[in-house]
C-alpha cells in the first residue's frame, strides 16, 4: 500500500452533515416558538449558509463572526425579529446533538484502520463539532481529529495540514492522502501542503474550479478499493 496515513475531512465526507444540519435548524426554531416549514426555512438558510462558508474559505470573514453573522442574515431574509446571537448558541446546541453518518462510512473506516493510520481534519466550530465527530462510534479510529476553530487555521491553508503531520508525527508526505468533498477546502488544501488527494464526489459534481485531485472517487466503497490496492 501506498499510503501509510489517511487525512480525512468530516462533514458530507464521513458525517452526512445535511441530515444534522436539518435537524438542527428544525430544532433550533421550533425551540424559540416558529412553526418550522421545510422547504422555506431549509431552502434559505442552506443558501445564506453556503455563501457564508465559501467567504471563509476564501478568507473573506473569520470563523468567530461567521457563527452569528450567518443568522443575522437569515432572520433579515425572513422578517423575525429574535437576536440572532442567543439563536446561534441554541442552533450550535442542537447540531451538536446530531451525529449521523453517510453510508458505510463506519465499515469503511473500520477496515482502513486495520492498515492505515488516520486523523480528521474539519473546518468547524469547537462546541460543535466536539460532539458529534469526537463522541460519534469512529472516533477511537482517528489518532488526532483537529477542528479549525481550536487552533485558530482553516483549511485550505497548509499550515492546519502540517500541524496535523506535527501531532501524528509523521514526515513522509509521499505516503499521505487527503480525503474530502470540498475542492476548495480539502483538495486545494492538500495540494497546497504537497499531498495526494481524493475528491470524494457522490453526486458526480462537474468540477469547475480548475482544481485537479490525483484521484477521484463516487462512494467510500470504491475510495476502500483504491486506498488497500495503491
Amino acid at each position: 500500500m501506498k499510503y501509510k496515513v489517511l487525512l480525512f475531512d468530516a462533514d458530507d465526507t464521513l458525517f452526512d452533515f445535511k441530515r444534522t444540519e436539518e435537524f438542527a435548524l428544525e430544532d433550533a426554531l421550533r425551540r424559540i416558538g416558529i412553526d418550522y416549514k421545510r422547504d422555506f426555512h431549509l431552502s434559505h438558510y442552506k443558501e445564506i449558509n453556503g455563501k457564508i462558508w465559501k467567504e471563509l474559505e476564501e478568507g473573506k470573514i473569520a470563523l468567530k463572526k461567521l457563527k452569528t453573522e450567518r443568522f443575522r442574515r437569515y432572520f433579515d431574509r425572513l422578517g423575525v425579529e429574535f437576536d440572532h446571537m442567543d439563536f446561534a448558541n441554541i442552533y450550535m446546541e442542537s447540531l451538536g446533538k446530531g451525529s449521523f453518518l453517510l453510508d458505510n462510512a463506519k465499515e469503511v473506516v473500520e477496515e482502513l484502520s486495520r492498515s492505515t493510520r488516520m486523523a480528521i481534519i474539519t473546518n468547524g466550530l469547537s462546541k460543535v463539532q466536539d460532539k458529534r465527530i469526537r463522541g460519534s462510534i469512529i472516533s477511537h479510529h482517528f489518532e488526532e481529529i483537529i477542528v479549525s476553530e481550536e487552533v485558530d487555521i482553516v483549511k485550505p491553508d497548509p499550515e492546519i495540514f502540517q500541524l496535523t503531520m506535527e501531532r501524528i508525527n509523521h514526515r513522509d508526505k509521499s505516503s499521505v492522502l487527503m480525503i474530502g468533498d470540498s475542492l476548495v477546502s480539502d483538495i486545494q488544501g492538500g495540494i497546497n501542503y504537497g499531498i495526494d488527494t481524493c475528491w470524494y464526489n457522490p453526486n458526480a459534481k462537474e468540477n469547475t474550479r480548475g482544481i485537479t485531485p490525483t484521484y477521484e472517487v463516487r462512494s467510500l466503497e470504491e475510495l476502500k478499493e483504491l486506498i488497500l490496492n495503491s
